[in-house]
């Protein structure tokens, strides 16, 4: 008498429709997931930028000198500088740190290049933060924007102080951020 054993193992037709099904979820995920990348990428640039208002609102006291927070919007993307000295002493470039002229000194650059998808907007050139009281002239809204439309805005006031909201414009708010 012969005795059945039991076979172990996949079959190719087994394997192939495994592959089929990890094939089509990885596929319907690939969007969702790009979406997440960018809406991490808005966050981290946003809070890197509410960082370094409150650096420079801390340095400019702790230095006992004005410091600037300049915007620049160029062809090649976006940038911001701390820096001493007068609103247009201080440019950056594409090839890395900021560039000052006469006895300006630029403290730190920070640059958004068009292939990141990510800008930085001000509807002011620069804020002065005084040394004295750590107040700012002038009050500004320095936005975030994500090629997708999704924005982060962060309003300075005179004292300084930094409010951070998302506008349901364009595209849906930022989760974890007030609505504008």
């Amino acid at each position: 008498m012969r005795t059945l054993r039991a076979r172990r193992g996949v079959t190719l037709v087994e394997t192939s429709v495994i592959v089929a099904i990890i094939a089509i979820t990885a596929s319907a995920a690939g969007p969702g997931f790009q979406g997440f990348i960018e809406k991490q990428r808005l966050d981290g640039v946003a809070t890197q930028l509410v960082t370094d208002i409150q650096f420079v609102r801390s340095e400019a006291v702790l230095r006992n000198v004005g410091l600037r927070l300049s915007f620049h919007d160029h062809a090649w993307g976006s940038c911001y500088v701390v820096h001493s000295g007068t609103v247009d002493q201080c440019v950056c470039h594409a090839s890395g740190p900021a560039q000052c002229s006469g006895d300006a000194q630029p403290l730190k650059t920070v640059l958004l290049p068009a292939a990141d998808r990510m800008a930085v907007q001000a509807n002011v050139a620069s804020i002065l933060f005084d040394p004295l009281h750590g107040t700012s002239t002038p009050a500004g809204t320095v936005k975030v924007v994500a090629a997708c439309g999704r924005a982060i805005h962060h309003v300075v006031n005179i004292m300084g102080r930094v409010r951070s909201c998302s506008p349901q414009l364009v595209a849906p708010a930022v989760p974890g951020y007030r609505v504008c």
